[in-house]
């Protein structure tokens, strides 16, 4: 299969590629199926989350974990059990949107709704977490001023 995709143009994708969401993402409920894309081979640092439902829609995430080590997500146990995490939650992967503005100083990581990603299943989630130090719009500068 091949999709038209915001930053790499169009490329062939499988089917095991994808990362499927069965509630969409906060505001997108009706995009279910969406190809990760690296911007850099063998990293998952940044990446394009490209929807296969609408080429004009990806997200640009960020490993929160590169950025900020303290970073500490909890599912919870309605979450745990929809995304059929192991017990120590080896299995799950984190990211974290991102929004870009032309002046980078603006731009910001949203660290309060991560994604969660089953990567045995390739189930995801957005889910909220119940931690009053995590922001819905928390400034990329912040991290890197502190070097974390």
């Amino acid at each position: 299969m091949e999709i038209i995709t915001q930053y790499f143009g169009s490329i062939p994708y499988s089917k095991e590629e994808l990362i499927h969401f069965s509630d969409g993402l906060f505001g997108f409920p009706e995009m279910k199926n969406y190809v990760p894309l690296a911007f850099q081979d063998n990293s998952d640092a940044l990446i394009s989350l490209q929807s296969i439902d609408d080429h004009r829609i990806s997200f640009i995430l960020m490993n929160p974990f590169q950025l900020y080590s303290e970073y500490a997500p909890v599912l919870s146990a309605e979450d745990s059990n929809f995304l059929e995490a192991s017990y120590d939650e080896k299995n799950i992967s984190y990211y974290v949107i991102c929004v870009i503005n032309e002046d980078m100083e603006e731009s910001t990581v949203n660290l309060k709704a991560p994604i969660a990603v089953n990567t045995d299943t390739r189930e995801a989630k957005q889910i909220i977490l119940d931690n009053p130090l995590y922001k819905f719009r928390h400034p990329i500068k912040d991290f890197i001023k502190r070097g974390k």
